[in-house]
C-alpha cells in the first residue's frame, strides 16, 4: 500500500466507513532459527516429553485411593456417564504402593527405578483436558486445542525462542515404530511457518532418512549442487519476498548440509559406554527401543536441540481389558529408562536447565470395564489424571493438586491442559500471552484466549 493509500484509508476509518484502522504492513516478518531473547528470564532452555500413549492409570501408578480399597465392587455414589462395557463397581488398584526417598512420596511398585529418583520429581495429580477421545484429547495436550491443524508446543518453542544449535534442528521427535494416534500432527508446525516443523527421527538406523548422499555426490559434487540450489531458491525468493515456505526451504537445505556430521555423531549410541547403556536398559528387551530412545534425547539436549518429543507405541497405555498383564509389561518398558534419564541428565548437571515431562492424554476410571479376572480394565477418565515433572526449574520431591476421594474428578488445585502448556512456555521464558503469531488478521497463540495460568506453586 502507498502513502496516497494509506492516507485515503485513515480518512475513510476517521469517516467511519471502515470497521478498523489499516495498519501498513512496512516490513514483513522473518523467520528464522537464529536464538531469541525470552520475555523474561528462563528456568529452562530445554525439554524432553515422554509422552505415554494411550493415557495410563493414574488409579494404579500415582494416586491411591483408600476409599477405592475400602469400598471395592460398591457402585461409585455419585453420576457417571456409563457404557454397554462399564460395570458400576469400584475397582482399586491391585498393585501395592509404596513411599520412596526422602519425601516419602507413594506411587505404584510397578515403578521401582522412578521411584528411586522421586526426590527429583513433582506428581501432579489434578490433570484435566475435558476431552475423551485418544486423538482429541492428545492434541489439546499438544497444541492448546482438541483439533489437529495447530502448532505443536515444540513448534512454538522454536518460533519463539530459535535454536541454540545451528547444527541440529530446534525440535526433534522420537516416536516408536508404530506411529502415535495423530501422526505427523504430534510433531506439526500447524500454520506457523514450516521452519518450525518438528524433524522425525526414526526409532531404527537409519535414523533420518536420505540424511547422507550416494558415494557419487559426496564432498566436491554435493557442495556444488547445494551452492545452485541455494542461488536459485534465493532468485525466486527475491522475485517473491516473503515466501515463509520458501524461507523454510532454503533454511532447511543449509542445515540438511551441516547435519551430516552433527546428527551422525548425536545419534550414535555406540559413543556411549557399557555402563550408561546398561542404565538406560539397552540390554533388556522389555524397555530397549525406549531406551535408546531416552539416551538419544539426553544426547540431543545435550548438543543444544531445544525440545525432544519422545513417545510410545500407538496405544501402549489403553487398557480397556487385560489390564492385570498389560500394565506390568508398560511400566517395564519405560520405568528403567525414564529414571535413567533422569539421573544421567542430574549428572552431567543438565537436569537444572532441562524439564522432563511425563504423561498421557488423560487418565482412567476408577471402576470395572470388561469383565472379571484377568479380562479386567479401565476406560478413559479425562477428569482427573496425573503428570509427572522433572528438572529445568521444577521443585522436586513434592506432589501437587488432587483428585475426589475415588480418583475420578480432579478438584484441589485443578491443572488444565492449558494451565501445563502456559506453565512450560513460562519456564522457558515465554509468556503465553505475548507469544503471538499474526496471521491474516487473527492473533493466535498456544493457548488461545483459554484462561490459562501459571502453575508457579511447582516452580522454585
Amino acid at each position: 500500500m502507498n502513502i496516497s493509500g494509506v492516507a485515503l484509508a485513515t480518512l475513510l476509518h476517521e469517516e467511519g466507513l471502515l470497521a478498523a484502522p489499516v495498519r501498513p504492513e512496512l516490513e514483513r516478518p522473518k523467520y528464522d532459527l537464529l536464538p531469541k531473547q525470552p520475555h523474561h528470564p528462563a528456568k529452562t532452555r530445554a525439554m524432553i516429553y515422554l509422552f505415554m500413549q494411550g493415557a495410563p492409570s493414574q488409579i494404579d501408578l500415582f494416586d491411591r485411593k483408600i476409599a477405592l480399597e475400602r469400598l471395592e465392587g460398591k457402585p461409585y455414589p455419585h453420576e457417571l456417564k456409563l457404557n454397554e462395557r462399564l460395570v458400576n463397581k469400584l475397582l482399586p488398584s491391585p498393585w501395592k504402593f509404596a513411599r520412596y526417598g526422602q519425601s516419602g512420596i507413594e506411587i505404584s511398585t510397578l515403578l521401582p527405578h522412578m521411584g528411586s529418583v522421586i526426590d527429583d520429581i513433582c506428581v501432579v495429580r489434578s490433570m484435566r483436558t475435558g476431552v475423551q477421545a485418544h486423538g482429541q484429547s492428545i492434541m489439546a495436550m499438544l497444541s492448546g486445542r482438541n483439533l489437529p491443524g495447530r502448532p505443536s508446543l515444540g513448534s512454538w518453542t522454536a518460533y519463539g525462542l530459535g535454536a541454540e544449535t545451528q547444527n541440529l534442528p530446534a525440535f526433534v521427535s522420537l516416536p516408536h515404530p508404530s506411529l502415535a494416534v495423530g501422526g505427523v500432527d504430534n510433531w506439526s508446525n500447524g500454520w506457523l511457518p514450516s521452519l518450525y516443523q518438528g524433524t522425525m527421527a526414526r526409532a531404527t538406523e537409519p535414523r533420518i532418512l536420505n540424511l547422507n548422499p550416494p558415494g557419487f555426490m559426496q564432498g566436491e559434487p554435493q557442495d556444488r549442487f547445494l551452492a545452485e540450489i541455494d542461488r536459485l531458491n534465493r532468485r525466486h525468493l527475491d522475485r517473491h519476498p516473503g515466501e515463509s515456505d520458501l524461507e523454510a526451504r532454503i533454511s532447511n537445505y543449509q542445515l540438511a548440509a551441516r547435519m551430516q556430521m552433527a546428527a551422525s555423531e548425536a545419534f550414535d549410541l555406540s559413543r556411549e559406554t557399557a555402563a550408561t547403556k546398561r542404565e538406560y536398559g539397552l540390554d533388556n528387551p522389555a524397555c530397549k527401543d525406549f531406551a535408546e530412545r531416552c539416551l538419544i534425547s539426553r544426547r540431543l539436549v545435550e548438543r543444544g536441540v531445544r525440545f525432544v518429543h519422545v513417545s510410545t507405541a500407538g496405544q501402549l497405555w489403553d487398557h480397556h481389558a487385560q489390564m492385570m498383564t498389560r500394565l506390568p509389561s508398560s511400566t517395564a518398558h519405560v520405568d528403567r529408562p525414564t529414571a535413567a534419564l533422569i539421573r544421567d541428565l542430574k549428572q552431567r548437571g543438565l537436569l537444572d536447565t532441562t524439564l522432563v515431562a511425563w504423561g498421557g492424554e488423560h487418565g482412567r476410571l476408577p471402576i470395572i470395564e470388561q469383565g472379571a479376572g484377568l479380562s479386567i480394565g479401565r476406560d478413559h477418565n479425562t477428569e482427573g489424571f496425573s503428570m509427572l515433572f522433572a528438572g529445568g526449574g521444577i521443585k522436586g520431591g513434592i506432589t501437587y493438586g488432587n483428585t475426589d476421594e475415588f480418583g475420578y474428578r480432579a478438584e484441589e488445585n485443578v491443572v488444565h491442559h492449558y494451565d501445563y502448556l502456559a506453565t512450560v512456555l513460562h519456564l522457558f521464558g515465554l509468556d503465553h500471552r505475548k507469544l503471538v503469531y499474526q496471521r491474516n488478521s487473527q492473533e493466535l497463540t498456544l493457548t488461545d484466549g483459554q484462561p490459562a495460568r501459571v502453575v508457579h506453586e511447582i516452580i522454585k
